[in-house]
């Protein structure tokens, strides 16, 4: 691998990290904001809280797709079609992310008009709860889906390319089948109780990945048999 790619990794790597920390830590603070009976009055009032995690939603968003980007002229290497596949699927799930982010921030502002507008309460109140509910959509199923389909191109082009040992590709692959069952499940109906133990392996798999490609770097590519000169001579003779 050249130094450029190195530094690339270096990069990709701590992408990796921030985007984590940025998805756990902001949905955290989101809902958190959000969590009580009265969620206008709780956004208002955790409006802070709330827009911080909104920003560091936003961060994860450009977080992704910058991974993307990243990977690409490596993965092009492999399968150009696939590569281009897996940025496409990066921008709609960060375009979900940014959509995701406007119901908090919605919230925060019927908040506001709440409390100076009592007669309105229950209209207010019915725009609240269907802000949260689109949200709990665009976060709980169709972000987990893309994010899903992207994973699973991301963990085949890296099991290809072997630019990391194999086995953190198997075991993002893996993990990303178990993150899609899951999403999956939830759309259409069925509840899964047991949903946070399933993306823990994902959430392990991408912190570690993240510290290797910081710390290690990419693996370089796997030595190409040169022929022989007896070789060489007995194909011109």
């Amino acid at each position: 691998m050249s130094r450029k790619e190195q530094r690339t990794a270096r990069i990709v790597g701590a992408l990796f990290l921030i985007a984590m920390v940025a998805s756990l830590v902001g949905a955290g603070l989101i809902e958190a904001g959000l969590a009580a009976p009265d969620v206008l009055a709780s956004a208002h009032a955790d409006r802070t809280k709330v827009a911080l995690g909104v920003l560091l939603e936003l961060i994860n968003a450009v977080a992704v797709v910058g991974i993307a980007v990243g990977m690409f002229p490596l993965f092009k290497k492999e399968n150009e079609a696939l590569a281009l596949g897996y940025i496409a699927l990066r921008i709609i799930e960060a375009v979900i992310i940014i959509a995701a982010v406007i119901s908090p921030l919605a919230l925060i502002a019927l908040g506001q008009a709440n409390s100076t507008a009592a007669a309105d309460a229950a209209s207010f109140q019915t725009m609240g709860a269907s802000l949260v509910a689109v949200r709990a959509v665009l976060v709980g199923q169709l972000t987990g889906i893309f994010f899903g389909l992207a994973a699973l191109l991301f963990y085949y082009l890296l099991y290809q390319s072997r630019i990391v040992p194999r086995f953190i590709s198997i075991w993002g692959l893996v993990a990303v089948v178990l993150v899609l069952a899951w999403n999956i499940s939830e759309l259409v109906g069925l509840e899964v109780s047991i949903g946070m133990i399933l993306v823990l392996p994902i959430i392990l798999n991408e912190i570690f990945l993240g510290i290797w490609l910081i710390v290690k770097g990419f693996d370089p590519a796997p030595a190409v048999a040169v022929p022989t000169q007896t070789a060489m001579t007995g194909v011109g003779g």
